[in-house]
């Protein structure tokens, strides 16, 4: 970071890509800009069913629920970073897309 700004800069374009993204697909999201992107489901069985699924799809991520977060603030939790590339992102895009629609979390 004392020499360039490079990855710091490729995170945060993979961030907003991946939030917009998301969030244009239908997607709840706590907004921000941190790299960490909770999709939020609220409902516990619903965030492992759906984690389980993105496997399938070669996607792994975890769900997040009580105890780990307030009841009924189930989320799956992923992490952007430099190491991603567009296509990387848009495959994962592309799998919660499929996986959302199947369990009826987007339309």
């Amino acid at each position: 970071l004392s020499e360039t700004t490079e990855l710091r800069d490729k995170l945060e374009t993979n961030t907003k890509y991946f939030r917009t993204k998301m969030t244009e697909a239908g997607f709840d999201i706590k907004p921000g800009v941190h790299p960490i992107v909770p999709i939020m489901l609220y409902d516990a069985k619903l965030s492992q069913d759906f984690a389980r699924k993105l496997l399938d799809e070669g996607i792994y991520v975890i769900g997040f629920y009580f105890p780990v977060v307030a009841k009924g603030k189930a989320r799956i939790r992923t992490q952007i970073s430099a190491g991603h590339e567009i296509h990387h992102l848009d495959k994962a895009i592309a799998a919660f897309t499929k996986v959302g629609k199947e369990l009826g979390v987007i339309k």
